[in-house]
């Protein structure tokens, strides 16, 4: 064979390239697992995954055998930004590698979940292939346990530190969620209970908001098939950390009617009378 044949070989011989798909397993992984993710999941060269009990690690496995988890990643007491880099360049180490690459993450991949945005961000600006595909996340479940729609008297969603440290503004006729409120004021890891002495600060703030009558649900989503969700009523003015988990969110259901805005009523009934 020429030298010259030889260079054109290899001038088309396609390069091995990488790729990243960002998967959620859903709050209950048997079941909530899409077919698209299960598909992704199964043609993977490397699956990277992150998931909260061991019936959902026994279904990666068993999904494609070279599932790696990177939970050990975790470190008792430290904070999380590191094991969440970490994560990031296992991943992107993985997509440069040249392998067709899944990272799949507990719930919805694009919700409380740092490493999924950074690594398909990351490989974007590498000029790699990256996407992300939804999943079922723990407000998905919430809207189903508790029988509330977002769309009727609209829907205030915060991560519970967040709402103490930045001054929301807080329309109490509108329903209120607030995320990760077992570990309120913690960045670290903990395989138990949280630093919880940030809580009284949360109730404080509250209590400014709504009457401490108002009750609250403090809710958890079940993550196996045929157990019941936890849903306990409390007023807030009740609410304490023996209340809550690692896991816990927070509904505050609305406190008052919504208030019309009459100036606006009346042009959308004179626009509604109007010649098309």
């Amino acid at each position: 064979m020429s030298a010259d044949t030889d260079a054109d070989v290899s001038e088309t011989r396609p390069e091995a390239a990488g790729s990243l798909t960002v998967v959620g397993t859903g709050i209950r992984t048997v079941g909530q697992l899409t077919q698209e993710a299960i598909a992704w999941m199964r043609q993977a060269e490397a699956l990277f995954y992150v998931v909260g009990d061991p019936v959902a690690e026994e279904v990666m496995t068993q999904l494609n055998p070279k599932a790696e988890s990177m939970a050990g990643l975790y470190k008792e007491g430290q904070d999380r930004l590191p094991t969440y880099l970490a994560m990031v360049d296992r991943i992107l180490d993985s997509v440069r590698a040249g392998n067709r690459t899944v990272a799949a993450f507990y719930g919805h991949p694009g919700v409380f979940a740092f490493p999924s945005h950074e690594s398909i961000r990351r490989a974007r600006a590498e000029g790699f292939r990256a996407q992300m595909l939804p999943g079922i996340s723990a407000e998905d479940c919430l809207f189903a346990d508790l029988g509330v729609d977002p769309a009727v008297g609209g829907c205030q969603s915060y991560e519970a530190t967040d709402f103490l440290l930045n001054a929301r503004v807080i329309d109490t006729s509108a329903q209120l969620i607030l995320w990760q409120i077992g570990t309120l004021g913690d960045w670290t890891y903990h395989t138990q209970m949280y630093d919880l002495r940030m809580f009284p600060l949360l109730i404080q703030r509250l209590s400014e908001l709504y009457p401490p009558s108002h009750v609250a649900v403090v809710y958890q989503a079940a993550i196996h098939p045929g157990v019941q969700p936890g849903i306990t009523p409390v007023p807030i003015g009740a609410l304490g950390p023996a209340h809550v988990s690692a896991a816990t969110t927070l509904y505050v259901p609305p406190a008052r009617p919504a208030q019309p805005d009459e100036r606006m009523s009346a042009w959308l009934r004179l626009m509604q009378q109007a010649p098309g």
